[in-house]
């Protein structure tokens, strides 16, 4: 008992980054955003027309990009939600860089009814890390 309370402080650190560490692995189960690795993006794209919808800068995207993905950076997507609406019964691959700025857009899409919006887990890094091309501006 004596250790507990000498080294709480320590505990209290352990205890927080072993939430965080289960957060980083569950989170996005917990808050019902649907997940897809590059494999079951590409079968999306193939065979069941999803889009690709980029959520990353202008600067990022001319950098290299999944071909035909549509731009729509993150702070503008409240703005010009309407530009989906046409693919609202299509599946939508949400993807950015790592893919934490396509997971809170993957949650708004949900948010928003668009019932087919999926997270690219890792993003472009796990597109080029998969050897899949990227489409430069």
């Amino acid at each position: 008992m004596q250790f507990l309370e000498s080294n709480y402080m320590m505990l209290l650190v352990l205890v927080s980054s072993g939430l965080m560490l289960l957060w980083s692995f569950f989170g996005n189960k917990i808050r019902g955003i649907k997940e897809v690795d590059t494999v079951a993006a590409l079968q999306l794209v193939n065979h069941k027309d999803a889009i690709v919808l980029d959520v990353r800068e202008q600067a990022e995207y001319d950098a290299g990009h999944v071909l035909n993905a549509k731009l729509i950076p993150l702070g503008k997507l409240n703005e010009r939600i309407g530009e989906l609406e046409k693919f609202r019964a299509q599946p939508i691959v949400v993807i950015c860089r790592s893919g934490q700025r396509s997971s809170s857009a993957t949650a708004n899409l949900t948010k928003q009814g668009f019932d087919q919006a999926y997270n690219l887990v890792g993003g472009v890094l796990a597109w080029q890390k998969a050897g899949l091309p990227l489409e430069k501006k």
